[in-house]
């Protein structure tokens, strides 16, 4: 199968032959898509490669198109913007690339049907090396609402998370296939939120509570406290060695809590009072919310309630 053969199934399967969907003017098929946005565009953009993000020798590539697709999804929830449309890269083996393609693609394309993003184009290569899959997600903010940042929180603010954290990669026989393949990302929560509430700041927590709480405090410039008590650790992490006593196995699994990373879930701060309403509200549809912490003057660090410094300790790529 040439390229441009394997644009053509794309193309049948996205429906954009000569139908295009407002907004999209132009789909798949020449130099460049055309898409109406608002004057206001929120653009996302991952590369995902097979031996790092996840595993084609053990993972349908459905899974990894899927993947490939909703952590972009997943930056825009933490925007509290509405994705409307991506495009796609595929750098595939030259061996098996049509159909390993194909699969990316169909996983793509289910989850794009699910939140109504419309596959604007892309590109195809082929190579010697192994599967990498780079997904650009165009969004636009929603009606009379400014996007959300990191940089908005303030003294005071509580800090809050939806899910629970920890153990997204799966563990023994099954290390790989977690949930960080199949998450939803929690775009409809956070419209939620960001419609009708006041949400200060906004991060989604792909490498780990601690990296990413970290990055509101220094975007913010304030210090934000946890309270590990109240952490909501995944039933996914390993409750722990036999020979570790319940304080030790505590704490281990608080730590793959903080430090695992690719939950995809919302951290999120808001003024106590409004914090307080999203609390009891069922505005979230089952999606649980937790008071984890709060913001207060200081310095731009991460501490314990009890002020012990929180390392930094999530994912991160080395470069040398």
């Amino acid at each position: 199968m040439s390229e441009w053969q394997f644009i053509d199934w794309i193309r049948s399967k996205t429906g954009s032959l000569g139908k295009p969907v407002d907004p999209v003017v132009l789909g798949p098929g020449d130099d460049a898509g055309i898409v109406r946005l608002t004057p206001e565009t929120i653009a996302a953009v991952d590369m995902l490669m097979d031996g790092v993000h996840f595993d084609l020798k053990k993972i349908p590539a459905t899974l990894a198109g899927r993947k490939a697709l909703a952590v972009n999804l997943s930056d825009l929830a933490a925007m509290g913007a509405r994705p409307v449309c991506a495009l796609v890269s595929l750098a595939l083996p030259t061996k098996g690339g049509r159909a390993l393609g194909e699969q990316i693609m169909e996983g793509i394309l289910e989850l794009a049907k699910e939140f109504e993003v419309t596959i604007l184009g892309g590109d195809t290569n082929s190579w010697a090396g192994r599967t990498v899959i780079s997904v650009t997600v165009l969004g636009e903010p929603l009606p009379d609402r400014a996007p959300l940042t990191r940089s908005g929180a303030r003294p005071g603010d509580w800090v809050l998370v939806t899910g629970s954290l920890g153990g997204s990669l799966g563990q023994g026989k099954n290390l790989g296939r977690g949930r960080h393949l199949t998450f939803t990302p929690r775009v409809r929560e956070a419209a939620q939120l960001n419609m009708g509430y006041e949400i200060t700041s906004m991060i989604d927590l792909s490498d780990g509570l601690a990296t990413d709480a970290a990055h509101i405090a220094r975007e913010s410039g304030l210090t934000i406290f946890l309270n590990p008590d109240r952490i909501p650790v995944s039933p996914d992490v390993p409750k722990g060695s036999p020979e570790l006593s319940p304080e030790a196995s505590k704490q281990q699994r608080l730590k793959q809590a903080m430090t695992d990373g690719e939950d995809f879930e919302l951290m999120f701060t808001s003024p106590p009072d409004i914090a307080r309403k999203i609390l009891t509200s069922s505005i979230l549809s089952g999606v649980p919310v937790t008071h984890i912490g709060e913001c207060r003057v200081g310095d731009p660090v991460l501490k314990w309630q009890d002020g012990t410094p929180i390392k930094a300790d999530g994912y991160q790529h080395q470069l040398d």
